[in-house]
């Protein structure tokens, strides 16, 4: 078989379905053992992990716990995020739990302290 240059690899991809590459990349990670995650997480993290480190732009609010004002909590995690009412009782049951994930530093905040203000445990990441 003779040996294909990337070029050639990346014409044959664009004919693919998004189904069909699925398919393959499930193949290849079988196949070698590897994740293509693996891939996109250390590509990045080689180059500039200090820098990523000193210019933070996304933030996660993860719920400690809900306090006192578990109802109130309840209506505020509803309120930040589009779940529904047992979802968001789930989510405030099972802290500590994300309750925003790569929102910026002003919603971040925000989210932080309406959900304090709500009688709950926050931090920021």
């Amino acid at each position: 078989m003779a040996k294909l240059s990337n070029e050639e690899l990346i014409e044959a991809f664009k004919e693919l379905t998004i189904i069909e590459l699925s398919e393959f990349v499930t193949l290849f990670e079988e196949t070698f053992d590897v994740t293509a995650a693996a891939v996109a997480v250390a590509g990045p993290a080689a180059g500039g992990a200090a820098e990523a480190a000193e210019e933070q732009t996304e933030f996660d609010v993860i719920l400690e716990g809900p306090g006192e004002k578990k109802i109130a909590v309840i209506k505020e995690v509803r309120s930040l995020t589009s779940l529904g009412l047992k979802e968001a009782k789930d989510l405030v049951d099972s802290a500590p739990k994300a309750v925003l994930e790569g929102a910026t530093k002003e919603a971040a905040e925000k989210a932080k302290e309406a959900l304090e203000a709500a009688g709950a445990s926050v931090t920021v990441k």
